[in-house]
């Protein structure tokens, strides 16, 4: 007690200072209404950047939850839409696609676009339906087709390898060709093989051609951005760039076709009775 009253003592004239200073601090703020205001702007401005800075960080940290939310949600309209035998209800979307397709999301976790033969992991495997042979898209178009699976996961060949034909058709047109990617640019891949009679004109769009039972007809490949008669002048080679930037692929979505099982098992049967 000693000890606090020594202090009051020894720092009176300072203490007497920053007391006579508030007390006149205060009475200015409540005696104008300009000051006020300033004070009391200058403490929400304070407090508001806190607020808003602990708000983006749980944003950031609930961003992933509030994707894959969103995902989720966006394939289970994408199974009603494809699923149904409404055509107007399917003529909703973008693109119009024939038979019954199902799709599931993943997280792409591995994704390679710098190699002659590059691929992509998926964080999904046969535990989630996937399976060898079907189809990988975003919402921007094609990435690939499904190689090996795991229960947890997959591989996926990517349009961004020399393997890769994939059958592809100019949309205006329908003439069709096969899409192909002979390395280099990750950005741009190649339709060979259209006949020379076909149309082409720089700015036309490529889309799948659905000859298979892989992709859906109509799925958004990308853009001529050149073109050129090949030396006998029967097939244009057309140079394309893609929708999807293949360097930045997060999560996609694997379709599979519901009835490919009865197609193959048709053909099968007709083939062998040939």
């Amino acid at each position: 007690m000693q000890q606090i009253v020594n202090f009051l003592i020894k720092y009176r004239n300072g203490l007497l200072f920053i007391t006579l200073l508030l007390l006149a601090l205060f009475f200015t703020i409540q005696s104008h209404s300009y000051h006020r205001s300033k004070f009391v702007n200058s403490a929400n401005f304070l407090t508001g950047g806190v607020y808003d800075g602990l708000s983006g960080i749980d944003s950031y940290f609930d961003l992933r939850v509030h994707n894959e939310q969103l995902l989720s949600e966006n394939n289970a309209l994408r199974n009603k839409l494809y699923a149904s035998s409404d055509s107007l209800i399917r003529q909703t979307d973008s693109t119009v696609l024939g038979g019954r397709f199902s799709f599931v999301t993943a997280k792409v976790i591995n994704n390679n676009y710098s190699l002659r033969d590059n691929f992509l992991t998926l964080r999904g495997g046969r535990k989630s339906g996937i399976a060898q042979d079907q189809g990988v898209i975003t919402s921007k178009g094609i990435v690939g087709i499904i190689d090996h699976v795991s229960a947890r996961y997959a591989t996926v060949v990517s349009i961004l390898n020399s393997t890769s034909q994939i059958n592809a058709k100019l949309k205006k047109s329908g003439h069709f060709g096969i899409l192909v990617w002979e390395g280099g640019n990750p950005n741009k891949v190649k339709l060979i093989d259209v006949q020379q009679k076909a149309p082409v004109a720089k700015g036309d769009t490529i889309v799948t051609g659905g000859k298979s039972t892989i992709f859906p007809e109509g799925i958004g490949i990308g853009t001529i951005s050149d073109f050129t008669l090949d030396a006998s002048e029967n097939f244009y080679t057309i140079e394309i760039d893609l929708f999807n930037d293949m360097t930045n692929v997060g999560h996609v979505y694997v379709i599979e076709n519901l009835d490919k099982e009865e197609i193959q098992q048709l053909e099968a049967e007709t083939t062998d009775e040939q």
